[in-house]
């Protein structure tokens, strides 16, 4: 008998299910929290919240759960562990992964990048400590949900994932009125203003704008934009 067929003996098939309906409510929880954090285009969106809530609930699971064959007398596939303590290294692996998530994570002017990025590692930690403690079905479930998900929200972007953040920069005549014209063509972007910053220099008022926007922002489009209102003098564009 192998230890995969000796830690299947431990639950039955209604509990192995039990499990699968936790993990999958945890995910249905994140998700709608994430969707209301993504409706007022924060930075952590469904996909952050999801892999977090999916992840915490199955490393519940595996605390509670996953260390049952040592409660057994020491005879079973790995005899003479009866009695130890695995959770502590558990607890130090979800601890000490914060590390590698805090490299991953890192702030240009007001945007947020790679809390998804972290998320996923700390998601990665637990699958690891899952399959690690012997639930091999439970591990490898988790990750494809967690691939899956990924996968749907990159095809099918929903909230404040769908928006990709960018800068634009004005140099405008100070006879002209930018700012109604600013504000219209964000708008048109089906974007959200970050930041909003400007200085006059002489007869030049210098715009620079960060914001969200759902549609691509290429230069032909500021370009456009620029022949449309000839008070602009120059205009770029970048993505963040």
């Amino acid at each position: 008998m192998t230890y995969a067929q000796e830690m299947w003996q431990f639950f039955s098939t209604g509990q192995n299910l039990e499990f699968l309906l936790r993990i999958i409510v945890a995910c249905v929880c994140g998700a709608a929290i994430g969707y209301e954090r993504s409706k007022r285009f924060k930075e952590a969106g469904i996909r952050t919240h999801v892999i977090v809530c999916c992840a915490a609930a199955l490393i519940m699971i595996v605390s509670k759960y996953g260390f049952v064959d040592l409660g057994s007398t020491g005879t079973g596939f790995f005899p003479g562990t009866s009695g130890a303590d695995p959770a502590r290294i558990a607890a130090a692996v979800i601890s000490g992964i914060g590390f590698l998530g805090a490299g991953a994570i890192f702030r240009n002017k007001n945007a947020v990048k790679g809390l998804t990025t972290a998320a996923g590692l700390w998601a990665t930690a637990g699958i690891g400590l899952t399959i690690g403690a012997g639930m091999y079905w439970l591990g490898v479930v988790t990750a494809v949900i967690i691939c899956v998900m990924q996968y749907l929200m990159h095809r099918f972007t929903v909230g404040s994932d769908a928006f990709q953040d960018c800068i634009l920069e004005f140099d405008v005549d100070n006879e002209v009125d930018f700012q109604p014209l600013l504000t219209e063509f964000v708008q048109s972007l089906d974007g959200q203003i970050s930041s909003y910053s400007y200085a006059i220099n002489g007869s030049t008022t210098h715009y620079s704008v960060t914001m969200k926007a759902k549609k691509d922002v290429s230069m032909e489009l500021v370009n456009s934009f620029s022949k449309q209102n000839p008070g602009i003098r120059a205009a770029s564009a970048s993505k963040m």
